[in-house]
């Protein structure tokens, strides 16, 4: 199985290499799609030497500035698709989410349609050093937008998941709107609205290595206000069901 690799960066000079390292050293058929917002320390300059070091395995998206999780991953996905990825993951770039645990994921594919690696299932965990109030601020962020929006998951904000081709290719991904952190609770309930197989794994979700985190309360906040937002716009799917999934004869999404 084919698996591209899609890995927003900003400020990730630090990570970029070492991850690029671990994910090639891995037993599976992988490439990876680096999509730098205009990085200010250089972490796009460092993706093209990369990529020329990795022919035909890594290729870099170059974006004029930061224009946001959600057209990053939809610019990726839309390249990784085209580049005939059987399955295609998305992934932090600071080491919170570890490259091996993509082994137990690919596997875990063969039977469901997107797979989320979760830290709140049975043998998941977050970094020891996570206080008190972190913790609870996360569990507390994912029982909410699960409980309104009737996701049979445990971890619905994690970043870190592997999709079946046909499964984003079968996603009417034009209208996701949400440009924040919300917008990976977007695709999980999209997912959820279509009646696809979710799955899940176990992750331990570290600490970054090296850099600035990009979460703060106030995304935070704003992604619990717009999770009404989410279950709201998707209204008319959640009537139609499978039946609402595009058609994939076409091969891309608009």
């Amino acid at each position: 199985m084919r698996i591209t690799i899609v890995i927003p960066t900003y400020n990730e000079a630090e990570n970029l290499p070492k991850l690029v390292s671990a994910l090639f050293m891995l037993p599976l058929d992988v490439s990876v799609i680096v999509v730098d917002d205009a990085s200010p320390d250089g972490t796009g300059r460092l993706a093209d030497e990369l990529a020329a070091a990795h022919p035909g395995r890594l290729a870099v998206l170059h974006r004029a500035g930061k224009l946001g999780l959600r057209s990053a991953y939809l610019e990726g996905f839309r390249l990784a698709l085209e580049s005939g990825a059987e399955a295609i993951a998305q992934m932090d770039a600071d080491f919170s989410h570890d490259p091996q645990a993509l082994i137990a994921m690919a596997e875990r594919l063969a039977t469901c349609d997107v797979v989320l690696g979760s830290r709140y299932v049975p043998g998941g965990s977050v970094d020891v050093r996570w206080s008190p109030w972190r913790k609870m601020l996360s569990a507390f962020g994912n029982f909410y937008a699960r409980t309104i929006l009737g996701l049979p998951l445990r971890d619905v904000t994690t970043g870190f998941r592997l999709w079946r081709r046909e499964t984003l290719l079968a996603m009417p991904l034009e209208r996701i709107r949400a440009s924040g952190y919300i917008f990976l609770v977007e695709m999980a309930y999209l997912a959820h609205c279509l009646e696809f197989r979710l799955g899940e794994v176990p992750i331990y979700f570290a600490e970054r290595r090296a850099g600035k985190s990009k979460m703060s309360l106030r995304i935070q906040i704003e992604a619990a206000l717009r999770v009404w937002q989410v279950w709201w716009g998707y209204r008319d799917l959640r009537r139609l069901g499978r039946a609402g999934r595009r058609d994939v004869a076409s091969q891309m999404f608009d």
